[in-house]
């Protein structure tokens, strides 16, 4: 149970809506609704834009920010049955910038992020097709080169 006096930085899927917007971010709010609404989105949590210009205010990550974002993974690993950095059964997330306005020239998104020299091989073999782990490698990489 979360301390009272901490804000609340961080929210699963299912915890949001369409109204909280101004809080999770045009994306974050848009796939809290569509989890609300039964469509059939996978897991995942959003950082609210408060503690995105907390940051940008301070370059510094908070440790209740931190926290928190470690509780989210431990419930999503949870839900999903599914470990990051697992070499056997990898949890792999992506990470997508959304701010209340659409933006250009924001963070890009980055897919597959957990893949590594072992956590791809534990892919190839939960998913039996070695081509496709290792695409899903060389697009992270790639991806996470150009942000």
């Amino acid at each position: 149970m979360m301390n009272q006096s901490k804000p609340k930085q961080v929210y699963a899927f299912a915890e949001g809506n369409v109204s909280l917007k101004p809080l999770l971010g045009g994306k974050g709010a848009h796939l809290a609704e569509m989890t609300g609404l039964g469509l059939p989105i996978p897991s995942g949590f959003t950082v609210t834009t408060e503690a995105c210009r907390k940051y940008l205010a301070t370059f510094r990550l908070g440790n209740d920010l931190i926290e928190q974002i470690f509780a989210a993974m431990r419930d999503l690993e949870a839900k999903e049955k599914k470990l990051f950095g697992d070499p056997a059964n990898p949890l792999l997330v992506s990470v997508r910038s959304g701010s209340v306005t659409s933006m250009p020239g924001m963070m890009d998104t980055i897919l597959n992020l957990g893949l590594n020299d072992e956590t791809v091989e534990g892919l190839a073999h939960v998913t039996g097709d070695a081509r496709f782990a290792y695409d899903c490698y060389r697009r992270f990489i790639q991806m996470f080169g150009n942000v």
